[in-house]
C-alpha cells in the first residue's frame, strides 16, 4: 500500500480528531477525550501553535495514522527537547511501515531543530510499542516516574 506522511493543515482537524480518538480506543480510555476540533485549531493551527502534526495518508487522503509533538527545553543540555505526545496507526493499517515512517519524520524534527533528544511514553501493557520502541535503539528511563497534576488540585496549587 502507497501512503505519504505530511503536514497536517487546519482543515485536517476533523481527521486528528477521530485518530485522537481510534487511539483512546486503543488505550482502552475512549472516554477522556475531551478534545474538540476547536480545541486542535485554537492551540495547533494558530500564529504560535503549542503543537504539530505529522499526518500519515493513503492515496485517496484517508488518514490512517499521526504523530502529535511538541518541543520543551533542557536546562541541563541546553538544547531543545522534541517531546512526542502522541503516535498512532489505525490498527487495521499497521505492519506497512507507516509508524515507523511517522517516526522518521518525528526523529528528522528533532535534528533540524537541533535537539539533543526525543522523549515520549508508553502504556506499560503496551509490549507491541515497547518493542518496537526498543527494536530502534530506544529506552524508558529507569528511574524516573512521570506525575501528572490535573483539576482541582492543579488549581488549589494555583492560588
Amino acid at each position: 500500500m502507497e501512503f505519504k506522511i505530511r503536514i497536517a493543515e487546519k482543515k485536517d482537524v476533523a481527521s486528528i480528531l477521530s485518530l485522537i480518538n481510534g487511539l483512546a480506543i486503543y488505550e482502552k480510555a475512549p472516554h477522556e477525550v475531551i478534545c474538540t476540533e476547536e480545541d486542535l485549531l485554537r492551540d495547533g493551527f494558530g500564529e504560535n501553535p503549542f503543537f504539530h502534526v505529522f499526518l500519515a495518508e493513503d492515496d485517496s487522503g484517508k488518514p490512517l495514522g499521526f504523530a502529535l509533538y511538541f518541543f520543551t527545553w533542557s536546562t541541563w543540555k541546553g538544547r531543545p527537547t522534541l517531546y512526542l505526545e502522541d503516535l498512532f496507526v489505525d490498527p487495521k493499517f499497521r505492519g506497512l511501515g507507516v509508524g515507523l515512517e511517522l517516526l522518521r519524520m518525528v526523529a528528522k524534527k528533532a535534528v533540524q531543530q537541533q535537539c539533543q533528544r526525543m522523549e515520549w511514553a508508553v502504556l506499560d501493557w503496551n509490549m507491541m510499542a515497547r518493542d518496537f520502541y526498543h527494536n530502534l535503539g530506544a529506552f524508558h528511563k529507569e528511574g524516573w516516574l512521570p506525575y501528572q497534576l490535573t483539576g482541582d488540585a492543579l488549581k488549589k496549587l494555583a492560588h
